[in-house]
């Protein structure tokens, strides 16, 4: 087996490993003294869930794995394409999920669908879809019309307005999403060819509606005053990026063993979810943050080693949208928690808990997979011709 076709099989056992890192420590974190595990009421229970999704999220990355990406490129037409309708079913459930009667509010915010499943019921977050699906569609997009990315009206204005309908609907209530989709969409186009003062046009009218939506929220303004003046708001806004930072820095080197850590006894809200970074600092020390960027940073490598060897425009587009979006999101992810940018509500991708994100993400990485997998079979004919 030669080096290139190994280069999948890193990439999924450093998946598999980042899996596993949040899934003990998702269990770790959910420790309550006042909890009592019934197993009758498996699906009630983070932790145990998430034991569930963990196998589940494997198994589907590697079943994708088989799937050929190429069916999800626009070259036969934007209507026999599955990444046009899948985009279109998120843009209808991020409608769905605005109406009271359907969306669940958690947090003052309406982000959660709940499907009924016999005694239990499954949350299903469509911003998760519709951020997977418009990378998918972007890939497509600047695959099939390349030679007119670089043309305003002809290029970039038809697709940025399908980009500004996604995160309209999603900004009115998941702005840190928003925005880090929002970030993420301008990246790839200008890797698809976009120039830089087309992408830069809309800005004004971004801002303008980031403001705006900052100033409707008098949460989102207490996060932003928060980061600035952290010693104003220790006890309110702040409380939960201070103790944070309490979890992180109490660690020390070694941490204080799997477990036994105390930051999770209600001191630290969402330590199974967007803070869980914070529980393994605790728990196991600048090694244990270390091992864990150390395996983001060895994904992403990898990720742009299969963008290099691939020589297919729409499957290097489609790995660079899924590398980016992987390693962004942890970037941010660990920058709130360790209070460098204000807070977002953005999970750690594979190691918070949600089963939503772990699935779709899990799946990203599958087609990945598949474009390291073939890029190595073309590479390999190639050398032999």
């Amino acid at each position: 087996m030669t080096e290139k076709k190994t280069l999948g099989d890193y990439i999924g056992i450093v998946i598999v490993l980042l899996m596993a890192f949040g899934t003990v420590f998702v269990f770790s974190a959910s420790a309550n003294l006042n909890q009592e595990l019934d197993l009758h009421r498996f699906y009630d229970f983070r932790s145990l869930r998430q034991i569930l999704f963990f196998p589940l999220a494997v198994l589907l990355m590697y079943s994708l794995s088989r799937f050929n990406y190429r069916r999800l490129s626009l070259t036969k037409g934007l209507l026999k394409s599955p990444v046009v309708y899948l985009l279109g079913f998120s843009v209808v459930l991020l409608i769905i999920v605005l109406l009271p009667q359907f969306g669940t509010e958690v947090n003052g915010a309406r982000r959660w669908l709940r499907i009924p499943a016999g005694p239990a019921s499954i949350s299903f977050q469509p911003s998760e879809l519709a951020k997977w699906s418009l990378i998918f569609f972007l890939a497509g997009f600047c695959d099939k019309f390349c030679a007119k990315m670089k043309l305003f009206w002809d290029g970039f204005a038809p697709v940025a307005v399908i980009i500004a309908a996604v995160i309209g609907l999603i900004i009115t209530q998941d702005l840190g999403t928003a925005a880090f989709i929002s970030a993420l969409a301008c990246m790839i186009l200008l890797i698809g060819g976009a120039r830089w003062w087309h992408v830069l046009a809309p800005l004004p009218l971004g801002v303008v509606a980031f403001i705006a939506m900052l100033i409707r929220s008098p949460s989102r303004m207490s996060r932003i005053s928060a980061f600035l003046h952290p010693e104003k708001w220790a006890d309110s806004a702040a409380y939960q990026t201070n103790q944070s930072l309490i979890a992180i820095g109490s660690g020390g080197l070694f941490g204080k063993g799997l477990g036994r850590g105390v930051c999770k006894y209600g001191y630290l809200p969402d330590d199974t979810t967007d803070f869980v970074f914070a529980i393994i600092g605790e728990e196991l020390g600048f090694v244990g943050t270390a091992a864990v960027i150390l395996l983001f940073v060895i994904f992403v490598w990898l990720g742009i080693l299969v963008v290099a060897r691939c020589r297919d425009r729409f499957g290097q587009m489609l790995a660079a949208g899924i590398v980016l979006s992987i390693g962004l999101q942890a970037a941010f992810n660990m920058g709130v928690v360790t209070v460098v940018i204000p807070a977002k509500g953005i999970p750690l991708p594979f190691v918070s808990a949600g089963g939503t994100s772990m699935l779709l993400s899990a799946a990203a990485v599958g087609l990945l997979l598949n474009i390291a997998k073939q890029s190595a079979a073309q590479n390999l004919l190639g050398d032999e011709e």
